[in-house]
């Protein structure tokens, strides 16, 4: 048996191989990282975002409109991307230039020479709204609700599964797969949990606030009591009406049952449905001002 100085020497060599890997692997750039630093391939210069934000100069001198450009909030993908061993990180910036549309770009963070940089950027398309997203098999994947032959600029209907590779030459989309057509059905499956109100209304975790479509309604629990609702599309990809709910009558804290109340109001005022990265979104309206409900899939038990 080795002498308890080679054991010593054979544990020290370990930890340093061990040390030497975690090296070369690398890790994942933090959420700061990635909100700080510069993107090409949004415009024929690189961008620097700070906070996760970028504006350039006006269009016209002392004017409103300028382009301006962000990361994508609570969207992250890591993997590795081109078989060295060492992970990528995958993230989506949106860019405006002033018009009604958003184009939204996907953007690959790695380390490279011990330095964490932008690889490659490849526009995705304008007015995307993004369902899910994942690394299978080296590659990124995007299941997307994408503008449609015959689609109006302002709606996109067409559900397509989309996906690229990395190399040396930056990314390389591979043949789309078109999957479907945006409609009710497509929100059926999963329970749908609330996690804001609207876009600066976060809601407590508990008593958790959900709903399920199924056929021409929905369903789900209010926080105290259950209720359901049936619905009603529009003419255009993405309108969506709920009723007026029927509920249980059950008794709750005061400021459980105030926010059922809220949300079953906002609820009876829906207007429209979309995804918001992997999140449900429904836009509601109240005296002239729409606002954005946020929900996430349940977790599965």
């Amino acid at each position: 048996m080795p002498g308890r100085n080679m054991l010593k020497r054979i544990l020290v060599l370990i930890a340093t191989a061990a040390s030497a890997f975690s090296s070369a692997a690398g890790t994942a750039p933090t959420d700061n990282k990635l909100a700080n630093m510069s993107y090409s391939g949004v415009y024929e210069t690189s961008i620097h975002l700070q906070d996760g934000r970028w504006e350039g100069q006006p269009f016209v001198p002392d004017g409103a409109s300028r382009p301006s450009a962000g990361l994508v909030e609570s969207f992250r993908l890591n993997g590795d991307l081109n078989g060295d061993g060492v992970d990528e990180t995958a993230v989506l910036l949106w860019e405006s230039s002033g018009g009604s549309g958003t184009r939204l770009y996907l953007a690959i963070v790695g380390q490279r020479d011990e330095e964490i940089m932008n690889l490659a950027t490849v526009l995705v398309g304008d007015r995307v709204q993004v369902r899910s997203g994942h690394i299978r098999n080296g590659k990124i994947e995007l299941d997307i609700v994408q503008q449609g032959p015959d689609d109006a600029a302002c709606c996109p209907s067409q559900l397509a599964t989309r996906s690229w590779a990395l190399s040396d030459a930056g990314l390389t989309e591979e043949p789309a797969r078109i999957t479907g057509k945006l409609s009710p059905k497509t929100l059926t499956g999963p329970t749908w949990v609330l996690t804001r109100l609207t876009r600066d209304d976060a809601v407590p975790e508990q008593p958790e606030i959900n709903l399920a479509f199924t056929d021409e309604r929905v369903s789900g629990k209010g926080g105290c009591n259950r209720y359901f609702a049936g619905v009603t599309t529009g003419k255009l990809p993405g309108e969506l009406n709920i009723g007026q709910s029927g509920s249980t009558r059950m008794a709750c804290p005061a400021e459980v049952m105030d926010l059922e109340a809220r949300y079953l109001d906002a609820l009876s005022r829906v207007t429209n449905y979309g995804f918001l990265v992997g999140q449900l979104a429904l836009t509601w309206q109240k005296d002239d001002t729409r606002y954005t409900m946020l929900f996430k899939p349940q977790a599965a038990e």
